[in-house]
Order: C-alpha cells, then structure tokens, then sequence
C-alpha cells in the first residue's frame, strides 16, 4: 500500500512538472511569434513608405495570419487595406476592409476604416449620370461617419465630401431633367427641376433649376406658376445671370444693359471712397 502511495506521488510530481514545462514552452512560442509578427507589420510598413504596396499589403497579411489573437492583428488588416487603398487598388481595399470590420467589430479604429471604405466608393466614381451606385454607397458611408463618430476628424472630412455628393447627384438629376426638356416632355422635366428644388437646395444647379421651371411653366401658359419662380429666382439669386436670362422670358425685347449696370457700380464706388476721404481728412485736420 505504501509502495503505491509513492507510485502515486511520484507519477502526480512528473505530472506537474510536464504540465510546468508545456506552458513555459507554450509561452516562450507566443512570444516568438508575437515578435515575429511586429516584424512582418515593420516590414509592410518600410515597403509602404518606399512605394511597393503590393508587397506591403501581403507583408501586414502575413503578420495578421500567423498571429489573429494578437492587438498588432486589427492594424495589420487595416494597414492592408489602406495599403490597396493608397494605390488606388479599390476593390482590394474594400474587401480587406470588409474582412476587417468582420473579424474585428469592435475595434478602436473603425471610424478609420469606415473612412477608407466611404474614399473607396467616392473614388471609384467613373461616371456617376450612368452608374450611381459607388455615390450612393459612399454617401452611406459618410452619414454614419458623422452620425457614429460626430467628434473625429473623419466627421468633418465627411461633411465636405457630403456636399460635394450632392453636386454630383443634382448634377445627375440635372442631366436627365436637360434630356426632357431638350425631348420637350415637359411635365417630367418640370418632376426632375422640383426634385433639384426640394432635395439639392444647396447645390449649384439650383438657379438653373428656377429658370428653367419660369421657363417651361410660360411655354405651358402657365404664366403664374412662372412668375411665382421667377420672383424666387429673383429673391435668392438677384445678381445671378439665371435671373438676368429670366427677364427676356416675359419681355423679348429687353436688353441687358451691362455698361450701364456698370457705370452704377463705379460711381457707388467713387461714393464710397470720397466719405472714406472725408473722414480722414477730418481726422487730420
């Protein structure tokens, strides 16, 4: 009995001592290949920074697979797609960062990623009055920007890139509306140049869009329907040459008299000048 009890004991401390050795072994190899995976991501990052981005990418890959467990792994997946991303590699990119925001929800840098994704659909953009689809993706993209991550940079990045998405999809608008009237089907025409009126109000091709429902509504005899434009035209953009080319709608006869106009505005200039000159003269006397 107490030859078994030593058996026993002995067979539980080789146990142990086993078990010892497997985690200081288990532990040695993490650390092995933790170093060698900061490694492969500094050797990514040196051929970034010199211009091979194809090997960068596949260099922060390799880092990212061989330790997925590790902090250095999100980076190294997003240091990829921006790798792709930096070279125009767009549909590299957005399946890296795809990948990326699967494997790793909740990481600290998502606002960045969703950044690189939103630069990838609004870069792609070849012609947007034939395919809207990367403007609308990217339009998507920088509204959850702003409404996700309100205090980054990235949020006031993304509002300009908002603004210059709306010129774009007006702009599309515009370009079918010109189609309809240029077909005269007036009544889509009229539909397209609301639709730049309520949806792009901020956009460019807004003062167009006035003249052109004064116009049509005055071909279709609708003559206070077309006032009722032309005095918003008028209102919002006085000074505009949309507003000028509206006058000879009601009125083929009028000229604009630019020399005149002209003349007006030099002489409140002299105005202008000869009080400053009498203030002065005031001030010194």
């Amino acid at each position: 009995m107490k030859k078994l009890f030593y058996i026993l004991l002995l067979s539980l401390s080789i146990f142990l001592t086993s078990c010892n050795k497997e985690k200081k072994i288990s532990v040695i190899n993490e650390d092995d290949i933790n170093l060698q995976m900061i490694s492969l991501y500094e050797e990514g990052y040196e051929e970034l920074l010199n211009g091979d981005i194809l090997y960068a990418a596949n260099k922060f890959n390799d880092a990212e697979s061989i330790f997925p467990q590790s902090e250095w792994a999100p980076m190294a997946s997003l240091m990829a797609a921006y790798a792709y991303y930096s070279q125009d590699y767009y549909f590299e990119a957005i399946d890296q960062i795809e990948s990326y925001m699967k494997k790793y929800p909740n990481h600290i840098d998502m606002d960045y990623a969703h950044f690189i994704l939103a630069m990838c659909y609004y870069e792609n953009i070849v012609d947007e009055k034939r395919d809207l689809q990367p403007l609308l993706k990217s339009k998507k993209e920088f509204e959850l920007i702003i409404t996700e991550y309100p205090n980054t940079d990235f949020a006031l990045d993304a509002k300009f890139k908002l603004e210059l998405i709306e010129d774009k999809l007006a702009g599309k608008e515009m370009f079918v509306a010109r189609h309809y009237l240029k077909s005269k089907k007036w009544i889509p025409a009229i539909n397209r140049f609301k639709t730049i009126l309520e949806n792009y109000e901020t956009t460019v091709y807004v003062e167009e869009a006035l003249y052109r429902l004064v116009e049509i509504n005055y071909r279709l005899g609708l003559i206070d329907e077309s006032k009722k434009y032309a005095n918003l035209l008028g209102y919002n953009y006085g000074s505009s040459e949309w507003y000028k080319a509206s006058y000879k709608i009601f009125n083929e006869d009028y000229v604009y008299d630019y020399k005149k106009v002209k003349k007006l505005k030099q002489k409140d200039k002299r105005k202008i000048l000869s009080k400053f000159k009498a203030k002065f003269k005031k001030i010194f006397d």
